[in-house]
């Protein structure tokens, strides 16, 4: 019987200290690793991180018997914190975004890039149409698949809530 699996004592709470820090470890790469596709850093990383460490060591201590051995531990592990990271970046992403498509923004976009008067127009008529297409062209669900995409919704945040919604 390994020290996780008694779940007491201070071998047990020893061997979650050090199972915590390697989580922390590799919560914080996996996080620095994809943070940037969610426009995410400084402090607000790392502390996605360690919630990430904090909820696989939970998820860890709960399926420690179901561990077969049939790979390292610490690659065991690595699998239960890269799925709770994935978990984390999805909430937050969701919790954060604003997936409504603002044309009048959209409209702006020949003003920010110094476009000419008539190429402004022809943007502007561009808009337009795209709206006209895309209200009444549309299926409810496409519109929200092309909403998130204009967006920047990540793809695996867009799968999920596409596949989660069938």
């Amino acid at each position: 019987m390994s020290a996780l699996e008694g779940g007491r004592g201070p071998l047990y709470e020893q061997a979650c200290a050090r199972l915590h820090e390697l989580l922390v470890r590799i919560a914080m790469n996996e996080m620095f690793r994809r943070g940037p596709r969610y426009r995410i850093g400084g402090p607000e990383l790392n502390d996605l991180a360690y919630q990430a460490a904090a909820d696989a060591l939970m998820r860890i201590t709960k399926k420690i018997p179901q561990f077969r051995g049939g790979a390292r531990f610490t690659t065991w592990a690595f699998r239960f914190v890269v799925l709770e990271v994935s978990n984390i970046l999805d909430r937050h992403f969701r919790r954060v975004s604003n997936t409504q498509l603002d044309f009048d923004e959209l409209a702006q976009v020949p003003d920010r890039s110094g476009v000419d008067p008539a190429g402004h127009w022809q943007a502007r008529e561009l808009v337009e149409a795209t709206r006209n297409a895309v209200e009444t062209a549309l299926t409810a669900r496409q519109r929200r698949v092309f909403t998130a995409v204009i967006n920047g919704v990540p793809l695996e945040t867009l799968a999920s809530e596409v596949f989660s919604a069938k």
